[in-house]
């Protein structure tokens, strides 16, 4: 069924927020900014409205959707307890880029939502439109990212409508999203801190706010098996978050933010990573495809591709975070069948970067040399 898909620019205000937020109170889906990336909202405790967000992003029903809250007293509505230490992190790190899977209280959101999980994701957002949204719609907002499932996040207005227009009721433009990866989801049990997805909120920060009492659990999740990667939309063994069968977050689970065409990473030394990714391209264009490059500001240069897409600095994780999602959308519109890319240093944001990145590429990797 086609729908047509209203659409709000900053120019509206806050009549455009309230007009958005009437549809989401009248159990519609818009999508909004967040800090992160763009969203896919609805009412998160209507079922009616949840399926509605599964129908439009073809997204797989097991797969749980974070719930998005204007303000972090609204957290005990929807969660059964809450530890000191969960509110020491929200203390920290709300409104921002960090969704906590909290015991659900029942009844408090739609089962479609939790996935008919015991557990809830909550986070509160930074930015303002999106907390406006929340507060004027007056309901917990469930929001996964406002794409085709499997097909990168949108970090535009545009990216969403590129997706989903016709299939949902609006879009509600904010600008340019800041972080441009998803929100970091974290699970406390007793004095771990489970890192079930890495996002915007880095293992350094959350090991500070949380002291030295604290430890910090990186399970793997999200990250594609090399040369196993299943068909987009199929579950991943490889991917499930290791200490349950069912998935308390979304994005660890199945092939996620991945560009038409087929991408490969290579990671090691400079030299030799600048060595695999031409061979690579090279065999790619000697087999009549169009291929491309995606790469560190320093290197840009040197390649000869049919498309060389700069990311950002080599030392800087976080400028090639804000634009991963538009370079993987910028690929598709060249028309590119093969992407070599180079890996990114795995400090502070550079985690969450990686994990996109492998996602994208189905854990393909390039056999890199030493030089």
């Amino acid at each position: 069924m086609t729908t047509k898909t209203r659409y709000w620019t900053p120019a509206d205000g806050e009549a455009g927020v309230n007009e958005a937020a009437a549809v989401l109170a009248a159990g519609g889906v818009v999508a909004f900014p967040t800090e992160t990336v763009y969203g896919l909202g609805a009412d998160a405790r209507s079922e009616q409205a949840a399926e509605r967000i599964f129908a439009a992003k073809g997204r797989p029903s097991d797969n749980p959707l974070i719930v998005h809250l204007a303000d972090a007293a609204d957290v005990d509505a929807l969660a059964a307890e809450v530890s000191p230490r969960e509110r020491s992190l929200m203390a920290a790190f709300w409104p921002g880029p960090l969704t906590l899977v909290l015991p659900v209280r029942p009844g408090a959101v739609s089962a479609r939502v939790t996935a008919g999980l015991d557990t809830v994701a909550v986070r509160v957002p930074a930015h303002e439109t999106a907390r406006q949204l929340i507060a004027a719609a007056g309901c917990p907002v469930a929001a996964p990212s406002a794409n085709r499932s499997g097909r990168p996040s949108p970090t535009l207005a545009q990216h969403v409508l590129d997706d989903l227009e016709g299939r949902i009721d609006g879009v509600l433009d904010g600008g340019a999203t800041g972080v441009g990866v998803e929100s970091t989801v974290v699970r406390v049990l007793g004095d771990d801190i489970h890192i079930l997805r890495p996002g915007g909120v880095t293992a350094e920060q959350l090991q500070a706010a949380a002291g030295g009492a604290a430890r910090i659990v990186t399970s793997g999740a999200g990250e594609a098996a090399p040369e196993t990667e299943p068909a987009a939309g199929t579950p991943s063994p490889a991917a499930a978050y290791t200490a349950e069968r069912a998935p308390r977050s979304p994005g660890v689970k199945y092939v996620h933010y991945a560009p038409a065409g087929v991408m490969a990473i290579a990671s090691g030394a400079p030299e030799a990573v600048r060595a695999a990714v031409q061979a690579a391209v090279d065999a790619a264009r000697r087999r009549g495809e169009l291929a491309g490059v995606l790469c560190c500001d320093e290197h840009a240069e040197l390649y000869s591709a049919d498309a060389v897409i700069a990311l950002g600095p080599r030392a800087a994780p976080e400028a090639a975070a804000r634009g991963l999602y538009a370079a993987l959308r910028d690929c598709d519109a060249r028309g590119l069948r093969f992407i070599a890319a180079e890996a990114f240093t795995e400090e502070g944001l550079g985690a969450a970067l990686m994990n996109r990145m492998r996602k994208a590429a189905g854990g393909r990797v390039l056999p890199v040399g030493e030089r």
